[in-house]
């Protein structure tokens, strides 16, 4: 779970009465709270209950940021911001609008695995702490924080009875919180086993055995599938017994669940073991599809695959959500190790980035077709395993494994075969790195769509890092990352990256990229005001886009001219440019991103000519209805606030001031500068502001305007990570 969650707590939660009212009571006096604990303790369970316990105390509500499948720390900001809901569409940082939106809100943060992000998450609190006042921050860890006003709460295991005896009833269990979480998970696994005279002794014994740690109990428990209670409790005994030379008590906690964990693996079959461990390339979610791309090493292993992952849920190494399935992160992390010893990580790595290079791909080269919208929110639901797709993909290298060209003096960073020689494996990072440029590259549209222009952006730059010399993936990058820093408002950078990429690309020839450079330098300069220039390079890009058979490119040039002849004051040209791109995508076309805009551009033109009253409304909805199904914050702050300024046109002061509210709330969410800075656009905005004034008073236009950013913030709040927004405008 990521982002908001009910306050209803867990119907199957056990024990921890103690530790919930010791939170609760840090949480009233402190802003930073740390509950800390080796791994398989059940931090993370105990964290979302407390939360959920305090939500009362927290208008804005208790929100989880889940960091165990975030590898690099600069990212710590982005996955925040994608959280709560914030598109990086935006010229500020990451962390700068994050902050932003904390700054006036009463919430709980929960930074939930910090362990290996620690600093990232030290600083982030901090920062937090300082710049948001009545936000609360509720991080779980194996280790604290280590900073100033952090208070500590250790989880330990769950209690486990002195004595082997307990007493019994049909209604009641009298016993430790341990014995209560066997008998609980052993009766979801075999659904007539309950706690008895007779067999209290052992599972009180088994409970002992395993330290009260809840998640080795859950996969002991899940065991009486295959085994009897006796047989489970003598077999886990032994093992204990030859690992402590019969001593009992001898194991630490942490060696306990891990002797427990392998118990388990040696449980499995070969091919469950084996799956167990290239599933541990997954970040988050995965489906069945994806685990027989990715997990099988010819496609003849794939239904062996099924078989052993129906295998792993039954034993609770892997756990279904929906369609979907996941592994805990201590089973994750154990499964990585067997990997990484196996001699199979690199090869695993590469057919991950191969399922998720597909999608991309497909994604970048179809981003026109009927079923965007469905490719879309497949990307957004696999996020975690694009990031790490593109973080295995390009992945530095020791500088000395690549120059190295002894065998095996590579090997200790699992990227190539046992007796590689270092120019083998550096010819081998150079093809993953090229995997990983066209990864990024190859999702432009989906950088654009989601609002993350700060990540794309981030990964564009890693691409250029690894190619710092002229070449086609260095141009591609460039003209890539020109188009998303555009959006971001960093105009100049933005051009800069356009040219040279656009200029590099002629030089080797590669004239797809070229077309590309010119489509987004057209862009750059239309944002800059430059409008005769942006007409000149529209031209030369139209031809080289057509010359290449690049429809999508065209299609968005098209939108990009419909808005340079909108602000030029060429309103028929643009509605005509946009009527244009309308009939290129086809009657009935579901494609979202274009069209959307292609209306709002249309919407706008026909604001600016007498007498299209109507038919701007018309565009204008259409161009939100589209927003709204993409979840475009932005997009749908252009339209609305669009919507506002027809009102104040049309006589409705009232309405164009609640409108233009409206739209501020999502201008706010989604990017510190209204229309990207450009001048022409915010001078409309302005126009209307100030008739809507005259018309109502500054009071009555600032009690309308107040109340559409009270709708919108309200409505935001309470839908973000929970579906697609849904505006009702009047």
């Amino acid at each position: 779970m990521a982002g908001r969650f009910p306050p209803d707590g867990y119907t199957d939660f056990v024990g921890r009465q103690d530790e919930l009212a010791g939170i609760a009571a840090l949480l009233a006096e402190s802003r930073l709270v740390t509950i800390v604990g080796p791994g398989g303790v059940g931090k993370t369970r105990v964290a979302l209950v407390a939360a959920a316990q305090a939500a009362a105390s927290y208008p804005d509500g208790p929100w989880i940021v889940q960091l165990s499948h975030l590898r690099d720390p600069l990212l710590l900001p982005n996955t925040v911001a994608s959280v709560l809901g914030l598109p990086e569409q935006d010229a500020r940082s990451a962390l700068d609008a994050v902050l932003e939106y904390l700054r006036d809100r009463r919430l709980l943060l929960i930074l939930d695995t910090c362990e290996h992000v620690l600093d990232a998450c030290a600083a982030l609190a901090q920062a937090v702490l300082r710049d948001a006042p009545d936000v609360t921050v509720l991080a779980t860890s194996r280790q604290p924080l280590d900073m100033p006003g952090e208070h500590t709460f250790p989880i330990g295991p769950l209690p486990v009875p002195e004595n082997d005896w307990l007493p019994v009833s049909d209604t009641s269990l009298v016993g430790g919180d341990a014995v209560e979480l066997f008998a609980l998970r052993a009766a979801a696994a075999v659904p007539d086993f309950a706690i008895t005279p007779t067999n209290a002794p052992d599972v009180i014994r088994l409970c002992r055995r395993l330290d009260g740690i809840p998640l080795a109990i859950e996969l002991a428990a899940v065991q009486l599938r295959a085994m009897p209670l006796t047989e489970l409790l003598d077999r886990l005994s032994h093992r204990f017994t030859v690992l402590t030379g019969g001593r009992p008590g001898a194991l630490p906690r942490h060696q306990t669940l891990r002797t427990a964990i392998e118990w388990s693996h040696e449980l499995c079959s070969d091919a469950e073991r084996r799956l167990w461990a290239r599933l541990s390339v997954f970040a988050g979610v995965f489906s069945l599809v994806a685990a027989q791309e990715v997990c099988a090493e010819v496609s003849l292993e794939r239904p062996d695959v099924v078989d052993a992952l129906v295998g792993l849920v039954d034993k609770s190494v892997v756990l279904m959500e929906g369609e979907r399935y996941r592994m805990l992160d201590t089973l994750r992390e154990f499964g990585a190790e067997r990997l990484a010893a196996s001699g199979e990580q690199a090869s695993c790595r590469a057919r991950h980035i191969a399922r998720y290079l597909a999608m991309a791909r497909y994604f970048g080269t179809h981003f026109a077709d009927d079923d965007q919208l469905d490719r879309y929110h497949e990307l957004r639901e696999v996020h975690s395993n694009v990031r790490a797709a593109l973080e295995y993909a390009l992945e530095d290298e020791d500088p000395a494994a690549l120059a190295s060209d002894e065998p095996g003096e590579a090997m200790g960073l699992g990227t190539g075969p046992i007796g590689a020689s270092g120019p083998a494996v550096a010819t081998m990072a150079r093809e993953r790195w090229r995997s990983g440029a066209e990864l990024a590259c190859s999702l432009y549209g989906y950088w654009q769509i989601s609002g993350m222009l700060g990540e794309g952006g981030y990964w564009l730059t890693k691409v250029l890092d690894r190619f710092p010399v002229a070449g086609p993936e260095r141009a591609r990058a460039l003209v890539n990352r020109g188009f998303l820093r555009s959006f971001q408002g960093e105009i100049d950078n933005a051009l800069a990256d356009c040219e040279a990429g656009t200029a590099m690309a002629l030089a080797l020839g590669d004239e797809a990229v070229a077309a590309r450079g010119y489509q987004h330098t057209q862009l750059t300069l239309t944002f800059l005001g430059r409008h005769d220039e942006a007409l000149r390079v529209a031209d030369e890009a139209r031809a080289r886009l057509r010359a290449c058979g690049d429809r999508i490119g065209e299609l968005i040039l098209v939108g990009q001219l419909g808005h340079l002849h909108q602000l030029a004051g060429r309103s028929a040209e643009s509605v005509a440019v946009c009527e244009e791109g309308l009939a290129m995508l086809g009657q009935g076309s579901r494609e979202q991103w274009i069209q959307t805009y292609l209306y709002y551009i249309s919407g706008i033109a026909l604001f600016q000519m007498p007498g299209r009253e109507t038919d701007s409304e018309l565009m204008l909805r259409k161009g939100l209805a589209g927003k709204q199904e993409l979840g475009d914050i932005v997009g749908m702050a252009y339209a609305i606030d669009g919507l506002g300024w027809l009102a104040q046109k049309t006589g409705s002061p009232s309405r164009a001031a609640w409108l233009m509210g409206a739209a501020e709330a999502l201008w706010e969410r989604g990017t510190s500068v209204r229309f990207s800075g450009t001048a022409i656009m915010e001078e409309f905005h302005q126009q209307a502001a100030r008739l809507a004034t005259a018309a109502l008073g500054e009071a009555g236009y600032a009690a309308e305007y107040a109340a559409g950013v009270s709708y919108v913030r309200h409505l935001l709040d309470t839908t973000t990570g929970k579906g697609t927004l849904r505006l009702d405008i009047p």
